[in-house]
C-alpha cells in the first residue's frame, strides 16, 4: 500500500496526442493494482479542475484504452495562473477554486499529463502547495530535460508517410511540393520528417531562412535534371528578416498572414524560381489516430513510473527520460523553457551532409 497517497486526481491539458490514453491507464492500472489508490478523473484539464469536473475511475473506465487516440478525459488550454478572471458566482479566482477543489474530493496528489504549458501550470501549483507529479506528453518534443516525449513518434510516422506519398506527385509533375508539418516553437518533427522522407529543403524555427538560398537549392536541382523539389516547412518557420523583429512584432505580422507560412514559402519560391508550387498542410492529422507501438510503450513506462512517482511521494517532478533511464526532474526546471534544436544537433549536420539545404 502508498504510504501517503490513498486518492489522486489525473488530468489531460493542452492539445491531444497519440499515447495519453496508454499513459492515463498506465497511470490508473499500476496505482490501483500495486499500491491500492483510488483515481479521480479530471475532465477538460485545468478548467475541469476549476470546474470541479471530477468522477471516479474504475478498472472498466481504463480497460480497452491502450490502442485509442485523443484522452478519454477531454481537454482544454485553460491556463489558471495566466490573465485569471474571478468566478461570475463565488468570486473567487481560478486557483482558489482549484484547492477548493483538491480539498473538497480529499485529493492527496496530482498527476497532469501534458506539454510545456500543462507542466509550467503544474509547477506553479506545487508552489501553491499541492502534490503535483508531471508527465511528458507533446508531439513536439519540446519539454527540455527528457530524451522523447510520448506522441511525438506517431506524429513523426504520420508526416514520413505524408511526405512519402506526396514525392509520387511531385515526380509526376514536376512541382515543387511544400508540405507543412507541426513545430511552432521547435522543429524537431520537421527535422526528423524532412530526413526520414528524403526531403531537399528543410525550414526550421531555429534556422531562419533566406528564401534565396532555398530557392537556388531547387534551381540546382533543376538544373541537374531533378524537376521536382521537396520542401518541408515546421509552422514556426521563419524568415531572416522575421528573425530580426521583436516577439510582438512577429507575432502580429503572423496574424496578418492570410495563410499559414507553407503557402508563403510557396509564393515566394514561384517568384523566385519561375517553377509552379503546391502547399499540403498536415495539421492535425499528426495529432491524431492510433498511437505507434512505440508511443503505446513509451507512455506505459512513463504512466507506470508516475504511480510509483505518487507512491514514492516524489512531488513536485516531471516524469522523464534521460539515457534509456527514467528519472526525476523537479518541474521547476522544466517551467517555461522549450528544448529547441541546437545547431550543432547530429541530425542537422547529418542533413547537411545529405546535401539538405536548411534555408541558411
Amino acid at each position: 500500500m502508498s504510504r501517503g497517497v490513498k486518492k489522486f486526481g489525473i488530468l489531460t491539458s493542452g492539445g491531444d496526442a497519440p499515447g495519453l490514453n496508454s499513459a492515463i491507464r498506465a497511470v490508473c492500472r499500476t496505482a490501483m493494482l500495486q499500491y491500492g489508490m483510488q483515481p479521480i478523473g479530471i475532465r477538460n484539464g485545468y478548467r475541469g479542475l476549476a470546474e470541479g469536473n471530477f468522477f471516479e475511475l474504475t478498472e472498466s473506465d481504463v480497460s480497452g484504452i491502450l490502442t485509442r487516440g485523443g484522452t478519454i478525459l477531454g481537454t482544454s488550454r485553460e491556463k489558471p495562473f495566466k490573465n485569471p478572471e474571478p468566478d461570475a458566482e463565488t468570486g473567487l479566482y481560478p486557483v482558489d477554486l482549484i484547492k477548493q477543489n483538491y480539498e473538497k474530493w480529499e485529493l492527496d496528489a496530482l498527476v497532469c499529463l501534458g506539454g510545456n504549458g500543462t507542466n509550467t501550470t503544474a509547477s506553479l501549483l506545487a508552489k501553491e502547495g499541492l502534490n503535483v507529479v508531471g508527465l511528458p506528453k507533446t508531439i513536439d518534443n519540446d519539454i527540455v530535460k527528457t530524451d522523447v516525449t510520448f506522441g511525438f513518434h506517431t506524429a513523426l510516422d504520420v508526416a514520413t508517410e505524408a511526405v512519402d506519398r506526396i514525392h509520387s506527385t511531385a515526380h509526376s509533375h514536376s512541382r515543387i511540393m511544400v508540405i507543412e508539418v507541426m513545430g511552432h516553437k521547435a522543429g524537431w518533427l520537421g527535422l526528423y520528417s524532412g530526413v526520414a522522407g528524403g526531403a531537399d529543403v528543410i525550414l526550421l524555427p531555429e534556422i531562419p531562412y533566406d528564401i534565396d538560398s532555398v530557392a537556388q537549392c531547387v534551381m540546382k536541382r533543376r538544373d541537374a535534371g531533378k524537376e521536382f523539389s521537396i520542401v518541408v516547412v515546421a509552422e514556426g518557420a521563419l524568415s531572416k528578416d522575421e528573425a530580426l523583429l521583436q516577439k510582438k512584432e512577429l507575432k502580429r505580422r503572423r496574424k496578418l498572414m492570410p495563410y499559414s507560412i507553407a503557402y508563403r514559402v510557396a509564393h515566394e519560391l514561384e517568384e523566385a524560381t519561375g517553377l509552379v508550387s503546391r502547399v499540403t498542410v498536415l495539421g492535425y492529422l499528426q495529432r491524431g489516430g492510433t498511437p505507434s507501438p512505440y508511443d503505446r510503450v513509451l507512455a506505459t513506462q512513463f504512466g507506470a513510473a508516475g504511480a510509483h512517482f505518487l507512491a514514492e511521494e516524489k512531488f513536485g517532478n516531471l516524469v522523464a527520460l534521460q539515457n534509456n533511464k527514467i528519472v526525476p526532474v523537479p518541474l521547476e526546471e522544466i517551467a517555461g523553457k522549450v528544448k529547441n534544436i541546437p545547431s550543432d544537433n547530429p541530425m542537422i549536420t547529418t542533413g547537411r551532409c545529405l546535401g539538405i539545404c536548411f534555408g541558411d
